[in-house]
């Protein structure tokens, strides 16, 4: 794709310098108590036997159910309290049933219990504002050691913690332990023993022992009812398995701390996000994080540096000769120790990146000179997971923040906006892209696209269309050659005298100012659209046609300083272009050195352009524009009335005045060929037969009755108009209709809004020429 990295500086996440980096700062975490073993719900991968990240967890949307279920209360013989749940087989593992305080339904019933069906084990009602009383019956089931928010009100209301899961989300099997919380931690809870759930469901998968206790309870009386109820659940993106949260021994570290100062580098303005909105995500994930869990359980990663004594007390060192001393010293003698077998999650190795790859913790010249770094350029699926990782850590380890500006990019996905992936069958390869159409469209096709939004819709279409776009620079290069258009030594665009170069030299000035402004704002997608403008209509449609006038000519001071400033245009679209459009723009630098001064260097170490606002031209600007809207007008009119291409109709403007008569006189040659007139003059009133158009302070005139015929050409365009009244109606129907926008694809609705907006956009367009024929008569 043309980057432009330091090579010399590839790093592998397992190279030995980042790995001194991660064992470094795990020791320095932990030995200022800021990482820490402990016993929480992590998503569990009962395929792949590990804990995953939040960001290999897939939601998916899946069509569930809501069983609604009778639990028996305590003392009230044939009284009961009704819970919803989506996962009946969790129920085995119930410590409470949480009710909203101010739901009046039960104010009575809070601090009472229920005999846990199936188990036979009394659990209390407890007030948490997490119960919502619009939902289901208001009451819901808390299973602390299997569901998030469950965790959250076990630890608020002080109930235990019983897992119910083994490592294969089955129903474990033999006695289990009973945690509760101290401290905010889960605790081995001695008092209470092991319990052993029924025996029936021991070592059954989750799925099964689902139907069986559904089942049960229904023999028993107690199911209430089951709704539909659409959910999203969550599948590890590897092994496609449903997640299970899980009660487990993991290594977490404590980010609350480093948070703070990280919120404060962006509030302070240290580091600046772009575009700025995106604080607001960073602010929210920030200010409501919780402890990392840091370990995975995969046999692939940094080895976590902890080894544990034969009673379990960890001794985290660099390396195990530091371990065995330690170790000796804390139990005093020489003592065998075991190396903890989990890894760290590589998130954890990827926030050292800003300073590991600089040599940290040795104090190197490069970490001197590179860091904090300039620019992050990244997506926004990853700000929590990379960029504030990156931000605490490079905080906490060098006491400045690893970047100052983070440039939030957006996502590609296909043409109707649909995530790609290999089972949808809609994955583009860039590769193959590159292949069809050259890193350069490909690069220009993305660049226009990445408005500050979070979807690109990328479609083979728009990189073939940039393609074509590459094309056509080439083509200009191409024709400056062949008519001897060379960098001439001292050339100073300043002083040229011919209108159309004055014009192209103020046309330089404004695209340099845009493309500038706008890649010093970050806004990629405004430089492309500056540079498309410039190159393709401004320069190949225009001043390249209105120049050949002169090329073609016989006065060779015009044909010199036309042939100079062409050259000098041409190498200041590819400097312009060249951050866009490495490949092409270096190519045609190289090429347009054979026939002409060599160059000094390549194109990618040439200065950028700083061009003086005293080259704009208003003058010449002011005519130039002025025959490019007359032939504009004409060749619309032409195009619109069917009129033959080999017809040279006439052209009258009625109104003007000495200026245009000039402009007339200077540019006749130019307008009739670009716009292929018979002749163009000037007249006090028009001419009957013609379209009129404005045209600055005049009325142009075109005399088109003698070449179309008239009364064919309005029915045609009345006919082409009530199709599109009938397309209209169609789609505006559908649009309208609000079971259509409710159940069809967001891209089916898109694509229906988009067809609208075109058919409307026609409508107008003729019926504006319907009206200029009636004007003919």
């Amino acid at each position: 794709l043309g980057a432009s990295p330091d090579w010399a500086r590839e790093r592998f996440t397992m190279d030995e310098g980042l790995s001194e980096a991660v064992r470094t700062i795990f020791v320095k975490l932990h030995r200022d108590g800021l990482i820490y073993r402990d016993k929480r719900l992590v998503n569990w991968d009962p395929k792949l036997h590990t804990a995953i990240s939040d960001l290999e967890v897939e939601q998916r949307e899946v069509k569930g159910h809501l069983w609604h279920l009778r639990y028996p209360l305590e003392g009230r013989d044939g009284e009961y309290i009704i819970v919803a749940t989506t996962r009946p087989e969790t129920m085995l593992g119930d410590t409470g049933v949480a009710v909203h305080p101010d739901d009046e339904r039960y104010q009575g019933l809070i601090g009472q219990f229920v005999r846990l069906p199936l188990v036979d084990r009394l659990i209390p009602i407890v007030a948490d504002d997490y119960a919502d009383p619009t939902k289901g019956s208001g009451a819901v089931t808390i299973t602390p050691a299997h569901d998030f928010n469950d965790f959250e009100v076990g630890r608020r209301q002080g109930l235990r913690l019983i897992n119910v899961f083994d490592r294969d989300a089955k129903i474990v099997a033999g006695s289990q332990a009973v945690f509760r919380f101290e401290d905010n931690h889960a605790k081995v809870d001695d008092a209470a023993g092991t319990i052993a759930l029924p025996e029936r469901f021991q070592g059954q998968d989750r799925l099964a022992v689902r139907a069986a206790i559904v089942a049960e309870f229904e023999a028993l009386g107690l199911l209430d009812k089951i709704d539909d109820n659409p959910m999203t659940v969550p599948y590890g993106d590897r092994s496609g398995v449903v997640i299970e949260p899980w009660l487990t021994d993991q290594w977490f570290v404590n980010v609350a701390p480093l948070a703070i100062r990280a919120i404060e580098a962006v509030e302070t303005g240290k580091t600046v996000f772009v575009p700025k909105s995106w604080e607001n995500t960073f602010y929210e994930w920030m200010r409501n994080i919780q402890p990392w869990c840091i370990s995975r359980q995969l046999w692939w990663g940094h080895q976590i540096p902890a080894w544990f004594g034969p009673d379990g007390h960890p001794f985290v060192e660099l390396n195990e000769a530091d371990a065995l001393a330690a170790a000796a010293k804390h139990y005093g003698e020489a003592t065998a120790l075991t190396r903890d077998p989990d890894v760290l999650d590589t998130w954890f190795s990827s926030g050292l990146w800003p300073f590991s790859t600089l040599g940290w913790p040795a104090q190197t010249e490069a970490l001197k000179r590179y860091y904090p770094t300039d620019v992050l350029v990244t997506g926004f699926d990853i700000i929590f997971f990379w960029v504030a990782r990156m931000m605490m850590m490079g905080l906490y380890a060098m006491d400045e923040v690893p970047f100052k500006t983070v440039y939030i990019h957006a996502l590609v996905r296909d043409e109707k906006g649909q995530k790609m992936s290999k089972s949808k069958g809609n994955v583009i390869d860039p590769l193959e892209l590159v292949d069809a159409y050259g890193a350069d469209a490909l690069r220009f096709t993305l660049t226009a696209m990445s408005g500050q939004a979070r979807d690109i819709k990328l479609s083979t279409q728009r990189v073939e269309g940039y393609r074509n776009f590459c094309t056509k620079l080439w083509n200009a290069a191409r024709f400056c050659q062949m008519n001897e258009c060379v960098t001439v030594d001292g050339f100073d665009p300043g002083a040229v005298k011919e209108t159309v170069n004055r014009w192209i030299r103020g046309e330089t000035v404004k695209a340099e100012a845009a493309v500038t402004r706008a890649l010093e704002a970050m806004a990629f997608d405004e430089a492309a659209q500056a540079l498309y403008r410039f190159i393709w209509n401004v320069l190949c449609d225009w001043y390249l046609e209105l120049a050949k006038p002169i090329l073609n000519g016989d006065d060779e001071a015009a044909k010199a300083e036309t042939r100079a400033m062409a050259a000098w245009t041409l190498d200041q679209a590819l400097t312009l272009l060249h951050p866009v459009a490495p490949f092409l723009t270096e190519a045609l630098w190289e090429q347009t050195a054979e026939f002409g001064p060599a160059r000094q260097s390549m194109l990618i170490e040439a200065n950028w352009p700083n061009l003086p606002d005293e080259w704009l031209d208003a003058e010449a600007a002011a005519e130039i524009d002025w025959v490019i809207d007359l032939v504009t007008e004409v060749r619309s009119i032409r195009s619109e009335m069917n009129v033959p291409p080999s017809a040279r109709a006439p052209v009258v403007l009625v109104g003007g005045d000495v200026v245009t008569q000039g402009r007339i006189t200077r540019q006749r040659d130019r307008l009739t060929t670009l716009a292929r007139l018979d002749s163009i003059r000037m007249a006090e009133q028009a001419p009957a037969g013609a379209v009129q158009f404005v045209i600055g302070e005049a009325t142009g005139c075109l005399s088109i009755a003698g070449f179309i015929d008239l009364a064919a050409e309005r029915a045609r365009l009345t006919k082409a108009i009530a199709g599109l009244d009938s397309e209209i109606a169609k789609v505006s129907g559908k649009l309208s209709n609000e079971a259509f926008i409710a159940k069809a694809p967001e891209a089916v609705v898109a694509e229906n809004r988009e067809k609208l907006a075109d058919a409307q956009a026609a409508k107008v367009k003729m019926a504006a020429a319907l009206l200029r024929l009636e004007a003919v008569g």
